[in-house]
């Protein structure tokens, strides 16, 4: 499993999902076409996004990539106009990394 993680990832989200043996690539700065492009969105089973604030990264990554799941972990809210295409919106508030991970992996 890949995933491809864009945003500050202070929760450790990054860490659990390579504790559970994912392949992960870190999108620094920001989220753009050309650096999902860089970090393997075409290719990706997951896209993580940690900072809503970039939620127009979602629309890109799912015309490059139709079939990623995209996982929004942020304590904020995510714009409407990205809500739809998200697969799960989760708060780190309320879910540890390591069971998001675990979760994510057996799915």
């Amino acid at each position: 499993m890949r995933a491809v993680i864009a945003g500050p990832d202070d929760d450790g989200l990054g860490d659990a999902l390579e504790s559970e043996g994912v392949e992960t690539t870190r999108v620094d700065g920001v989220a753009s076409r050309p650096a999902l492009e860089e970090g393997g969105i075409h290719d990706a089973d997951l896209f993580v996004l940690t900072d809503v604030t970039q939620a127009t990264a979602i629309p890109v990554a799912k015309d490059v990539n139709d079939a990623v799941k995209v996982v929004v972990y942020d304590e904020d809210t995510i714009p409407e106009f990205a809500r739809g295409q998200a697969d799960l919106i989760l708060d780190p508030n309320l879910l540890a990394p390591a069971t998001v991970a675990e979760e994510l992996v057996a799915e």
